[in-house]
């Protein structure tokens, strides 16, 4: 049974080493000895059990990207933060341009202007927010 741990090893092998891994790897390997015993039971001769039992298990795919998600850290939404920091800032850029319009030109109201363009940025965070919500 020595050519299942390597085919199985070799299945495993871009996997990152875990405990689950090792788990699903007996697992998978308990199996397919099963299977040989059963054909070889049959009258199956041991070299041709073992290759039909592992043509018949098949590919793994799903299980090595089921693996592989767990292994991957999981990126932290910053949408939120990202939509606080957006409003901060905008309220402090638009505080600077009413300061600059009532200290320079208080006869001029002109504030309102690039008041719209920057609520923009905390606009767009607030949707991008909403999308990953």
């Amino acid at each position: 049974m020595k050519t299942l741990k390597q085919h199985v090893d070799a299945l495993f092998k871009n996997i990152p080493d875990s405990e689950e891994k090792e788990t699903i790897k007996q697992e998978i390997l308990e199996n397919l000895e099963e299977k040989v015993q059963d054909l070889m039971g049959q009258g199956k001769e041991e070299e041709d059990a073992i290759n039909k039992a592992i043509i018949e298990f098949g590919d793994i795919d799903e299980i090595k990207q089921e693996l592989l998600q767990k292994t991957i850290p999981v990126k932290k939404n910053m949408s939120k933060i990202n939509l606080g920091f957006s409003i901060w800032g905008s309220l402090l850029i638009i505080s600077l341009f009413v300061f600059a319009n009532f200290y320079y030109t208080p006869d001029e109201i002109w504030f309102v202007y690039p008041t719209f363009v920057v609520l923009w940025w905390p606009l767009s965070m607030f949707f991008y927010w909403l999308r990953t919500k």
